[in-house]
C-alpha cells in the first residue's frame, strides 16, 4: 500500500522573533512580549491570532500507515529544536513520498512550516518537487505534487470537504464526534500557549497525537465516501487502529479509547 502520513502541528508565539522585530527591552518577560503582540493583533484584526511567520513550531505529530503497520509519534521540543523538528518532518516525506493528509494543513500547518523552514535553513527537495526535480518520477509531480492547491499528494481534508469555501468548513472535533470518534480531549489550540508556559510539554504532545488519530479516522471515512474503501474495509481499519492504540498503552491513549463509543 502507498504510505499515508497524517500530520498536525502545535505552535507558540515566536517570542525571540517578536523581541527582534519590535526592539523590545530585555527585561520584558516572554509572557509580556507575547501579550503585547496579542494586543497589537486585537487592535489590528479583532483577534489575537499571530501571523503565520511568527508561530514557533514546538510539536509535529504524525500517523504513518504503511503495509508494515501503523505508527504514531511526535517530533517535539525539548528533544529537538524547531529547525530539527521541521527538517525531520520533511525528511520523512523525502524517504516515503507518502500521501500526506491534514486538517487545514493548507491554510495553517504547511505555510507555517514553509516560513519557519526558511528561517532555519531546512532542505525539502522532494516536498517542493513541481515536476522539475532530479527524481526518477519527477515528471509525475508536474501533474500531482504537494504544493498545488487542487493536487492531491497533500490532501487537506477540511479544504476539500468544504469545496475550498472557508464558510463551508467544519471543525474536526465536531465532525469526529458526530462519526463516533473521541474528538478533542481536554485541550485545544487556544490553550497551547498557556500549557507551554506551565511547562506542560508532554500534554501538548499528547493532545497533538490524538488530533492526528482523529484526522486519520475521518480520512478513512472519506476514503469510503469516494469509493476507495468498502464498509467492511473501513471497519477493519478502525478496529486495527483501536488495537494498535491499546497496544501502545500510554495514558492519553487509554483516555482516548475510553471516550471512543
Amino acid at each position: 500500500m502507498k504510505p499515508i502520513l497524517v500530520f498536525d502541528i502545535e505552535t507558540v508565539p515566536d517570542v525571540a522573533g517578536l523581541r527582534r522585530l519590535n526592539d523590545l527591552p530585555a527585561e520584558l518577560s516572554d509572557d509580556e512580549v507575547a501579550e503585547l503582540a496579542f494586543q497589537q493583533r486585537r487592535v489590528k484584526t479583532g483577534n489575537d491570532f499571530l501571523p503565520l511567520h511568527l508561530q514557533r513550531v514546538v510539536t509535529i505529530s504524525c500517523v504513518l500507515r504503511t503495509g508494515e503497520g501503523l505508527k504514531v509519534w511526535s517530533l517535539a521540543e525539548p528533544d529537538l529544536d524547531e529547525g530539527a523538528i521541521i527538517q525531520r518532518f520533511f525528511d520523512g516525506i523525502e524517504k516515503f513520498t507518502p500521501q500526506v493528509v491534514s486538517w487545514n494543513g493548507g491554510g495553517f500547518d504547511l505555510p507555517v512550516l514553509h516560513y519557519r523552514g526558511l528561517l532555519h535553513g531546512v532542505a525539502a527537495p522532494r516536498y517542493w518537487d513541481l515536476g522539475d526535480g532530479d527524481y526518477a518520477d519527477s515528471r509525475d509531480f508536474k501533474w500531482n505534487n504537494y504544493i498545488s492547491r487542487y493536487h492531491t499528494r497533500h490532501l487537506d481534508l477540511m479544504d476539500l470537504l468544504a469545496l475550498y469555501q472557508p464558510r463551508a468548513s467544519a471543525p474536526l472535533d465536531e465532525l469526529a464526534k458526530l462519526m463516533g470518534f473521541p474528538g478533542k480531549l481536554g485541550m485545544d489550540g487556544g490553550k497551547v500557549w498557556a500549557a507551554w508556559q506551565a511547562g506542560q510539554i508532554a500534554e501538548i504532545r499528547d493532545y497533538c497525537e490524538t488530533d492526528v488519530i482523529n484526522t486519520y479516522l475521518v480520512y478513512n471515512r472519506f476514503r469510503r465516501l469516494r469509493g476507495e474503501l468498502g464498509a467492511d474495509e473501513e471497519a477493519a481499519e478502525t478496529a486495527f487502529v483501536r488495537a494498535q492504540l491499546a497496544r501502545i498503552g500510554a495514558p492519553h491513549w487509554q483516555e482516548f479509547l475510553a471516550a471512543w463509543r
